[in-house]
């Protein structure tokens, strides 16, 4: 696929950069994907996450070297991974909604506001993180430079959005900028108590 054909990936981390009001954007296949990669990124340790979320972050956690503390807290549209400024904001889709200083994942997955299949965004004013995920998240390599022509310093992950998810994004979100759009409710989405599975304790 040609470097010009991920314009329109740009395009979208742009247009929800703006939106959020965050600085930067990374467009991943996944909310998992964005979570999994913060977490290493982070090198986290004990983290503490509501019992009732959705399991794939619990296993991020888990994937990147983490323990996992459960809370009780009850939340509507987005949680921290405390202590670690990384947020899961996957039912949460609004203006000026990125959580300043933090590491902050959405979902784009079909039963979300934002609904275009599996992809997912993290949202960042630290460029250096900006710098690494991008990285990360396309093998370790740099966008628009050939392969055999690419220094890789990063050992990364085959976790980009393709141009075509990143198309039907910009497509779906111009029609979603300017409602306002209430948090879905997480008591809603049948999440189970992780803390009662034997492999997150």
């Amino acid at each position: 696929m040609k470097p010009e054909a991920f314009d329109v990936v740009r395009q979208f981390e742009n247009a929800m950069a703006s939106y959020a009001g965050s600085t930067y954007a990374v467009a991943v296949n996944s909310c998992s994907s964005a979570l999994f990669l913060c977490c290493l990124y982070k090198k986290v340790g004990e983290v503490t996450i509501p019992k009732f979320t959705y399991p794939s972050a619990a296993c991020a956690i888990v994937n990147a070297g983490g323990k996992i503390k459960f809370s009780e807290e009850q939340w509507s549209g987005l949680y921290e991974f405390k202590p670690y400024n990384i947020v899961d904001g996957a039912l949460r889709l609004k203006r000026g909604m990125y959580v300043k200083g933090s590491l902050h994942c959405l979902s784009f997955s079909l039963k979300k506001n934002l609904s275009i299949g599996e992809s997912g965004m993290i949202l960042t004013d630290d460029k250096e993180a900006y710098e690494w995920l991008k990285l990360a998240r396309f093998d370790g390599r740099h966008e628009g430079v050939p392969l055999a022509e690419d220094n890789l310093t990063v050992v990364g992950w085959n976790m980009y959005m393709t141009p075509e998810k990143a198309a039907r994004g910009l497509w779906v979100f111009d029609m979603l900028k300017d409602r306002d759009i209430p948090d879905m409710d997480s008591t809603k989405q049948g999440y189970p108590d992780l803390s009662t599975f034997p492999i997150f304790q």
